[in-house]
C-alpha cells in the first residue's frame, strides 16, 4: 500500500522531456545570497492547470517498481494522480492544501488524513505548497525568509542555512539561477532528503525539471525515486474524477 502511494505522490508534477535541454552556466563570479534569491524567484512558474504523462522508478532495501502515471493539476488548489502498471490503473490520488486521499485496486484499500501522517511517515514535514514546489524545482522553503550563507561549490552557487535543528543546502546554476539540488539534514530525527534535478527545459515562460531523483533517508531506511518524463500540456480544462469503490477498507499509514 505505502510504496504505490510514495511513487504516486513523487510523479505529480512530472513534465515533458523534448530533444533539447535547457543550457545551465558555472558558477565563476561571487554573491551574496539576497542576489541568487532574487535571480532564482526572477523565473516564472505562473499557470492554470497541467496534464501529464510520466515515468517513474522506485526502490527501496526491499522492494522496486516500475509504474507510469497520469497527472492532472490545478495550480495552488488540487492533484488528481492515476498510477497504472502494464496499462491498469492499480492507485489514485486526490490532493489538495487540507487533505490527501488514496486508494489502491491491489488490497482494496484507501486513506483519508491530512500532511500529518503523510509527513511522520516519508520522515519530512510535508504540506501541499512544499510538495507542489518540490517537483517544479523550487525550493522546500521560502528561501525570502531564511538567513542563507552564500558560497561557490562544485561550480554551482550554494546557499546554506538552519530551519530549526534541520540544515538546509540549495544549489543553483549561474545561467538561470535554477535549483540543481536540494538537501535537508535533520540530525536529531536520523533524517536525510536529497533531491536532484540534472536538467530542465523551457516551456513558453515557464521552466520545469526534465527529470528529478529524490533519496530518503529515514533511520537508516533508503529509499531511491527517479522520474522520466513522456508529455505535458498546460492551461487546458481538466477534470478531476475521484471516488473511492464500495467495499474498500479504509487503512492508516502507521500501520
Amino acid at each position: 500500500m505505502k510504496k504505490y502511494l510514495l511513487v504516486t505522490l513523487v510523479v505529480l508534477l512530472a513534465s515533458c522531456k523534448p530533444k533539447a535541454v535547457l543550457a545551465e552556466g558555472n558558477a565563476t563570479k561571487s554573491l551574496d545570497a539576497i542576489k541568487i534569491v532574487n535571480s532564482h524567484y526572477a523565473n516564472t512558474t505562473e499557470f492554470k492547470t497541467m496534464y501529464i504523462k510520466a515515468n517513474a522508478r522506485y526502490k527501496d532495501d526491499k522492494n522496486s517498481q516500475s509504474v507510469t502515471a497520469e497527472i492532472r493539476i490545478q495550480k495552488d488548489e488540487k492533484i488528481l494522480v492515476s498510477v497504472r502498471v502494464l496499462g491498469f490503473t492499480v492507485a489514485k490520488a486526490l490532493i489538495t492544501p487540507t487533505s490527501v486521499q488514496y486508494y489502491e485496486k491491489i488490497g482494496s484499500a484507501y486513506f483519508e488524513g491530512d500532511y500529518s501522517a503523510l509527513s511522520k511517515w516519508l520522515g519530512t514535514d510535508l504540506d501541499f505548497q512544499k510538495l507542489q514546489n518540490l517537483f517544479l524545482g523550487e525550493p522546500l522553503y521560502d528561501l525570502k525568509n531564511q538567513k542563507l550563507k552564500a558560497e561557490i561549490v562544485n561550480n554551482l552557487y550554494q546557499l546554506k542555512g538552519n530551519n530549526g535543528d534541520m540544515v538546509a543546502t540549495y544549489d543553483f546554476e549561474a545561467d538561470n539561477f535554477l535549483l540543481k539540488n536540494q538537501q535537508f539534514n535533520q540530525l536529531s530525527q536520523n533524517r536525510k532528503l536529497q533531491v536532484v534535478y540534472p536538467d530542465y527545459n523551457k516551456f513558453g515562460e515557464l521552466i520545469l525539471p526534465l527529470s528529478i531523483n529524490m533519496d530518503a533517508n529515514q533511520n537508516q531506511k533508503n529509499t531511491n525515486i527517479q522520474l522520466e518524463y513522456k508529455t505535458v500540456n498546460l492551461n487546458e480544462d481538466l477534470s478531476f474524477p475521484y471516488s473511492v469503490p464500495d467495499g474498500y477498507e479504509r487503512i492508516s499509514l502507521d500501520k
